[in-house]
């Protein structure tokens, strides 16, 4: 074989083995997916005071399901990634700084989060009515439902404080 010819093939062979080496298999792709901080968020505006208003999505095989897992997503965006900025909004950093807060404080957002928990408190107003267009897509196994809504933000951050979870803003560091 040809010097190269030989090369090239060495380097033919190099790069299919780099390229291979980042890629993610589809079980990771599921996980990442399915992540508890992977939420889509659209800020629709500037909120009163105290709120923050933005269009959140939820999974779920059923419509309705997707409309509860998305007001979640809308609490829970403000508590563990925070709020982008845009229309007009600037962008809000998350209640929990704290690395792992979701898995250290377990039992408290298991609670928080159950259905028909203490997380809809904070849910003022939402598209409750069932979406259509582009707020409501079928997607392989389920909907994808889109739901505007502001969330009672300075009122969460207040009880996350008072309970121990987040720490005050006036706290050093």
């Amino acid at each position: 074989m040809k010097p190269c010819m030989k090369r090239f093939l060495l380097i033919l062979l190099s790069t299919l083995v780099v390229a291979g080496a980042d890629a993610q298999s589809r079980k990771e792709r599921k996980i990442l997916f399915g992540s508890s901080y992977n939420y889509e968020v659209a800020v629709l505006g500037v909120g009163q005071d105290g709120t923050k208003v933005f269009k959140v999505w939820g999974y779920a095989k059923k419509v309705d399901d997707a409309i509860v897992q998305a007001k979640k997503n809308g609490v829970a965006a403000c508590i563990f990634r925070g709020i982008p900025g845009g229309n007009g909004a600037a962008p809000t950093p998350a209640i929990c700084r704290e690395p792992n807060a979701e898995e250290t404080h377990a039992d408290y957002f298991d609670a928080f989060f159950a259905t028909g928990g203490k997380y809809l408190k904070y849910v003022n107003l939402t598209t409750d009515a069932i979406p259509s267009g582009q707020d409501r897509l079928k997607v392989k196994g389920g909907y994808k439902v889109g739901v505007a809504m502001q969330i009672l933000y300075d009122n969460l951050r207040k009880d996350l404080e008072a309970d121990g979870i987040a720490r005050r803003l006036d706290a050093g560091f």
